[in-house]
C-alpha cells in the first residue's frame, strides 16, 4: 500500500532478461534499512526488492507486468518514481494507492499555467468510467487531482495540474507530449465499479 507521494527518484542503471526481466536501480534510500522482500513503487508499480547494495536494489518484472505498463518504461537509463510502502502510523499524503497499473495513458499536451504545467491525459474505455472531477489519480504513481474530464468516442481526456514541487520531486520535470504514462485509478472507484457490474 503506497500513498502516492514519491520519495525518491531512480534510475535504471541496468535491465537484463533472464526469464523474467532484472532491473538494477540506483536510488537515495538507505537499503539497510529495506528488507530483501519489501514493496518499492516503481513509477506505479508494486516490485519487490530481489536483491540490494549500497544505493541501488533490484527486482524482477514478469511478461505480464511488462504487457501491462507503459512501453519502454523499463529501459537503461530512465528515471522511475519511487516510493516505500506504507508503514502503520505514516501520514497519508496523497490517496490509497496499490501500485496496480488500471490502464496506459499518452500525454496529448503539457501547457505551462502559471508556475504549474497542465498535463493533458489520452486513456482508453478500462478507465474512462473511473476518471471523476476532482477526483484523485495516480500517474506514474504520484497522486494528482484530476481537474477536468472529457468524454471521447474511444476513451477519455483528462487534465491534471503539475506544480513546480511536484516536478522538482518526480519525473516529471522534463515531461512532454507523446509520453506514455502508468495510470492507476481511485481504489474505491474501483470497487464500486465492480459492484455495478455485479448489479447488472
Amino acid at each position: 500500500m503506497f500513498t502516492g507521494i514519491i520519495t525518491d527518484i531512480g534510475r535504471i542503471e541496468a535491465a537484463e532478461q533472464r526469464g523474467d526481466l532484472r532491473l538494477r536501480i540506483s536510488c537515495h534510500y538507505d537499503m539497510a534499512r529495506v528488507d530483501l522482500g519489501a514493496s518499492i513503487a516503481c513509477s506505479g508499480v508494486c516490485l519487490t526488492v530481489v536483491d540490494k547494495g549500497e544505493h541501488w536494489f533490484a527486482v524482477d518484472l514478469s511478461a505480464e507486468t511488462i504487457l501491462r505498463t507503459a512501453p519502454g518504461l523499463w529501459e537503461a537509463g530512465n528515471s522511475l518514481n519511487l516510493e516505500r510502502s506504507l508503514k502503520l502510523g505514516d501520514e497519508l499524503g496523497g490517496h490509497i494507492v496499490t501500485g496496480h497499473v488500471d490502464g496506459v495513458g499518452e500525454i496529448e499536451a503539457a501547457v505551462d499555467v502559471g508556475g504549474s504545467v497542465r498535463l493533458a491525459i489520452l486513456a482508453g474505455p478500462a478507465v474512462e468510467a473511473y476518471i471523476a472531477r476532482k477526483g484523485s489519480v495516480a500517474l506514474d504513481g504520484v497522486s494528482l487531482t484530476v481537474n477536468d474530464v472529457e468524454t471521447l468516442s474511444e476513451g477519455v481526456r483528462f487534465t491534471v495540474n503539475i506544480i513546480p514541487h511536484t516536478a522538482l520531486q518526480t519525473s516529471f520535470a522534463d515531461v512532454r507530449p507523446g509520453r506514455r504514462v502508468n495510470i492507476e485509478i481511485d481504489v474505491l472507484a474501483r470497487y464500486i465499479g465492480r459492484m455495478m457490474e455485479l448489479r447488472r
